[in-house]
């Protein structure tokens, strides 16, 4: 054996949480770069394609997090995460000390700092980092990951966030990785209820909506929903890998932290209002797009090329 091959680090067993949208593509990227993972999930199924791949799937949480040297989860939301962390069989109490969590999770401030404390008394670490970018970007490896948590312990693991990730933040305290996640979706979300306005505005004016999209993504008014989001609402199917439900919590976790820091958020707290609107209307598994879709039914347009077609009589309002 040739020196290098001596001073080389094995790679740390990894057990994977959650392989749903995005657990999934981020644990099928780990198998693939050579690490061995076990996954679990409730749904069975969703284990599938990365046993096909060479992960190992294991039938309990205690299983998975009695031989890994680092547990990562994908979660839908902080009661998940909760149960999944501190529950009967919980991950905290399985793990041995010495090994790590790391949270992919859009979770909340608070309890993230509770998460980190428990395992602290377990002797685990802990970092949480929530990742944005979608499905697609979470497939190629291209996600950008938020980390919150001690430096030395986000250095040790840092080539598990490479194979995930192209754009990778360390940005302090635990807690700082949700507050960085959630501020970005408040964005998202505010030009995900905006992009339907700017194009029923060239529609309404009889403006090609292909010509309308370019022009937007063009001028100081363009975006990552411009960009991204836009063909889905040309296809209709509003992009249905993020549901309203989802949108709803995070945009709850995003205005409890400025309560906590002693204001209101006016954006905010109307497009909460807004999304909540369209849950009721279409139902909390509708895609997160349906809120351009309030819009398309109010006006009586859909937003499909090339200039928006009349929303037939016989279709519910």
């Amino acid at each position: 054996m040739n020196a290098s091959n001596k001073n080389a680090v094995a790679k740390p067993r990894l057990f994977f949480v959650g392989v749903g949208n995005m657990g999934n593509p981020m644990a099928a990227n780990l198998v693939k770069a050579g690490y061995e993972v076990s996954v679990f999930d409730r749904v069975t199924e969703k284990t599938t394609n990365l046993v096909s791949l060479g992960a190992k799937r294991v039938a309990s949480l205690t299983e998975g997090a009695h031989d890994a040297d680092v547990v990562m989860t994908s979660l839908p939301g902080p009661p998940q995460v909760k149960e999944v962390m501190l529950g009967e069989g919980g991950l905290i109490a399985s793990m041995r000390p010495g090994t790590t969590i790391i949270d992919t999770t859009t979770s909340a401030v608070d309890l993230v700092k509770e998460l980190v404390e428990a395992s602290r008394q377990r002797g685990i670490d802990f970092l949480e980092a929530p990742v944005t970018n979608a499905i697609d970007a979470a497939a190629e490896g291209r996600l950008s990951i938020f980390v919150g948590g001690d430096l030395a312990v986000f250095e040790k693991h840092r080539p598990i966030f490479d194979v995930l990730a192209t754009k990778i933040f360390h940005v302090g305290a635990p807690g700082n990785g949700a507050t960085i996640k959630l501020l970005t979706n408040l964005l998202w979300f505010v030009s995900a209820a905006a992009i339907g306005e700017g194009l029923m505005l060239g529609a309404k004016a009889g403006v090609p909506l292909p010509v309308v999209w370019e022009a937007i993504k063009s001028s100081a008014g363009n975006s990552w929903v411009a960009e991204h989001d836009v063909p889905s609402i040309f296809a209709g199917n509003y992009d249905p890998s993020f549901s309203l439900a989802l949108c709803c919590k995070d945009l709850g976790l995003i205005n409890d932290i400025a309560r906590s820091q002693g204001y209101e958020l006016t954006m905010g707290k109307f497009v909460e209002s807004l999304f909540q609107q369209a849950a009721l209307t279409y139902g909390d598994s509708a895609a997160e797009l349906h809120v351009v879709k309030l819009l398309e039914d109010r006006v009586g347009m859909l937003l499909r090329p090339p200039h928006g077609e009349p929303i037939p009589s016989s279709n519910p309002k």
